[in-house]
């Protein structure tokens, strides 16, 4: 299937998923670096499709990828956000990040993080604005952390 399919399909597929919760909505979506963006308003049930930890709302994303991965689709990466949960979390650990710049700034010294994947990602984007500040991820699987750090001069 074409990247439009794919799209349509992971949008039929999670409006279906949510069906199974009572959840009847339309979910919107967009495309970003060839990442399917689904955004499901917000409902009564906003705790639920999210979970202890996003631990949900991240199978959520697992399973699609799976049935894009499955079906041979065109695009098979998936970013879920229910009812703005990721992109809130995104802009309080964008501020984070600043805070630690500004710390690792002040102080010269190192700030090790452990964070995952798209947490990194955020401080990552960050730190790009500052031209004194590097960033690094270190380590294995769930033992991966960033490193904010000045650049050497």
């Amino acid at each position: 299937m074409d990247k439009e399919e794919s799209i349509q399909f992971a949008v039929k597929y999670l409006e279906d998923l949510l069906s199974f919760f009572g959840v009847n909505v339309s979910v919107a979506s967009t495309t970003e670096d060839d990442v399917i963006e689904l955004s499901v308003p917000s409902t009564s049930v906003n705790s639920l499709l999210i979970g202890r930890g996003a631990e949900t709302l991240r199978s959520l994303q697992y399973m699609i990828s799976n049935v894009l991965r499955t079906q041979n689709a065109a695009l098979t990466r998936v970013n879920v956000d229910i009812a703005d949960y990721k992109k809130q979390r995104a802009e309080r650990l964008a501020k984070q990040a600043r805070e630690w710049i500004e710390e690792v700034r002040r102080t010269g010294n190192s700030h090790v993080e452990n964070l995952n994947a798209a947490d990194r990602r955020v401080v990552h984007r960050v730190a790009s604005e500052y031209s004194d500040i590097h960033t690094f991820s270190e380590g294995e699987g769930r033992d991966r952390h960033i490193t904010i750090a000045q650049v050497s001069s």
